[in-house]
């Protein structure tokens, strides 16, 4: 059955990114509060160590210029020594002091600036360590959230969005919105404080020659805002275009072996490379901006340090600026315009780190189509009755039923078999038990009890499923058999392989049950990695078993070994057997016949072979292969 994507991300193709998702992820600092506060702690007090550096050149400046013009003044008479003196804001004797002793402010003030450069790195560096901890933590946090609800997600979020796009989102997004947090935030304080210190020095210091270069600001600023507003968007578009190239790696990876059967690597690598293009084209659009703004942010220092040029020249030469207190000056405006040319890197990494929190949150924010109720109970020991009352199906956007108005009954114990073109909603009605699913219509029904009224967990710990595309996991084959009960004993394991006929196949291997499987089980054959599943399923020991075609990938001599263990193991449960066999519906108790959705025949094979006409259509055409082995299936079954 097509499921239509409306929207291969999930999201609105409407919604934009906003600064209050990214808002949202920063208060998750919140969690870690102490870590936090260290480093923002250790990020001021680095930034007043380095903010006290100027004055400390400045005294070295006008220590070394005092030195000189006082040891000259002792050539000179009395009286112009007391000039000079009287000039520099000192006494005759204070002159002659600094004219014996010139290098002593220079060691002290070169002592202070060693003593607040030590302290600004080791503040600096604990002010990194503690950020880049907290971001690792926050990451953590993210990582895990999002992993948690993609696992409690509906399959219906699941058909709408791509597997490469929700790893990109875990991954990716991730690592951007804890760059930021972890970079960007501090050097957005950084860059505030600096800033704002720096004015309120230069302006305590020398207002007027601070006038000058006051006018080049808002223009900077007013240009990082017109940057921030242009490149937030084309972020989103990177990590749109980054997602799509993501998807084609992952599906290719997936399905090498489909591309390779049918040659189709050329053609797969020009779709790869059309789709790298894209975000080359995207990213580069992202660059020009880049390189748009960082000259222009270069253009306006560069007029203010003129500015500072020209003034403080006519200052010093009027005699009301001395040397240091113009290099100091310098300094500070260094300290302006550096935070300034930071944000064009903030305002880049807040954009990004923007876009990424709104796709995190669009997961973390998403809606369950199938949830507990809030009064939810659990469902105590089931007997396996199973109902469906007028149930129809819709899938999501879809206004066509794929199930109407269906409405059966299985009694425990008995098995149902589902047989049907492709489409025709055997899978549907499967996918509903367990509430993969909720239904659009009517409701199903588990020993009386609507399964939407019942937790998840104790409606789905007492059905066994083995869907037709076998799943394994990266680990051995016992930890396979055990997915569903970690805890269980080497003999129920044991117990659950030999029942699916795996264990002597397992037992082949030199590890035997330690022996790893492989990613996505490609050590395994078809057939092997079926009856590990079956396996799987009956360990679980449950009351509801749930078979999708789970013999289609074995050779007629397995499927009859399976098949003998399984009619021994459905005694006594309620059985659901999706099948294109007849081998596997001869002895059912019910066989429903479905067709577009609806049931359009029911009853026993020998009813239906004499009653009709559709299921007597079905056995011809698709199970017919299967014919000539009947009689040989049903007699090794029956002897069992």
């Amino acid at each position: 059955m097509f499921r239509g994507r409306s929207n291969q991300s999930g999201a609105d193709p409407k919604s934009r990114p906003t600064m209050r998702d990214l808002g949202r992820a920063m208060r998750y600092l919140g969690r870690y509060r102490r870590t936090t506060v260290l480093a923002y702690v250790s990020l001021l007090i680095s930034i007043g160590a380095q903010l006290v550096v100027p004055q400390l050149v400045q005294n070295v400046i006008d220590a070394v210029t005092q030195g000189l013009v006082a040891q000259q003044a002792q050539s000179l008479p009395a009286e112009a020594q007391t000039a000079i003196a009287s000039r520099m804001e000192m006494s005759a004797e204070q002159l002659r002091t600094v004219a014996a002793n010139p290098e002593t402010p220079i060691y002290w003030a070169l002592v202070f600036i060693l003593i607040f450069s030590l302290a600004r790195g080791l503040f600096a560096f604990a002010q990194s360590f503690m950020g880049q901890k907290v971001s690792q933590d926050l990451a953590f946090e993210f990582r895990n959230e999002l992993f948690a609800k993609i696992q409690r997600l509906s399959f219906s979020y699941h058909d709408r969005n791509r597997t490469g796009q929700l790893m990109i989102r875990a991954t990716d997004d991730v690592e951007k919105v804890r760059i930021f947090i972890g970079q960007g935030l501090l050097m957005t304080v950084q860059a505030l404080v600096l800033l704002v210190g720096s004015l309120a020095i230069l302006l305590w210091t020398n207002w007027s020659l601070t006038l000058a270069i006051l006018p080049v600001l808002p223009i900077a600023l007013v240009m990082f805002m017109i940057f921030g507003s242009v490149a937030q968007p084309l972020f989103v578009a990177v990590q749109r275009k980054l997602s799509a190239l993501n998807d084609i790696l992952q599906e290719n990876l997936a399905g090498v072996k489909v591309v390779k059967a049918f040659r189709r690597e050329e053609e797969e690598f020009k779709r790869f490379d059309k789709s790298a293009e894209d975000f080359m084209q995207e990213q580069i659009r992202v660059s020009k901006i880049f390189s748009f703004l960082f000259p222009v942010v270069f253009l306006i220092a560069n007029l203010g340090q003129a500015a500072v040029l020209y003034f403080g020249g006519v200052q010093i030469i009027g005699g009301t600026l001395t040397i240091g207190e113009w290099q100091k000056f310098s300094l500070y405006l260094i300290y302006v315009f550096f935070p300034i040319g930071q944000l064009g890197f903030i305002i880049s990494q807040m954009s990004q780190a923007s876009a990424s929190a709104s796709r995190i949150f669009e997961i973390i924010d998403a809606k369950n189509d199938v949830t507990d109720k809030p009064n939810a109970v659990s469902l105590p020991d089931v007997e396996g009755s199973v109902r469906f009352e007028d149930v129809t199906f819709r899938y999501f956007n879809s206004t066509e039923p794929v199930l109407n108005h269906v409405s059966l009954e299985a009694k425990p114990g008995e098995t149902v078999a589902l047989l049907g073109s492709t489409g025709s909603g055997k899978t549907t009605i499967i996918n509903l038990i367990p509430r993969f699913y909720d239904v659009s219509e009517g409701r199903v029904v588990v020993d009386g009890h609507d399964v939407r009224e019942v937790t998840l967990e104790s409606l789905r710990r007492q059905i066994g499923i083995v869907l037709q595309e076998t799943n394994l996991f990266t680990g051995t084959i016992r930890d396979n058999i055990a997915f569903g009960r970690p805890d269980a004993s080497d003999e129920e394991v044991i117990a659950a392989a030999q029942a699916a006929a795996a264990h002597d196949f397992i037992l082949s291997f030199p590890d035997g049950y330690q022996t790893p499987v492989g990613e996505r089980g490609t050590t395994l054959s078809g057939g092997q990695k079926q009856r590990i599943a079956i396996a799987r399923a009956l360990l679980t020991d449950p009351r509801i078993l749930i078979l999708d075609d789970s013999t289609s990938s074995v050779d007629v001599g397995t499927e009859t070994l399976i098949q003998k263990a399984l009619d021994r193991l459905m005694r006594g449960r309620t059985s659901f057997v999706i099948a294109q066999r007849i081998s596997t519906v001869l002895n059912a108790d019910q066989i429903l016949v479905l067709d577009k959705g609806e049931i359009a025949a029911q009853g026993t094979h020998a009813d239906l072979m004499e009653n009709s006409p559709i299921y007597a259509e079905i056995y011809r055409s698709q199970l017919v292969e299967d014919a000539d082995v009947e009689e040989e299936v049903v007699e090794v079954v029956r002897s069992a």
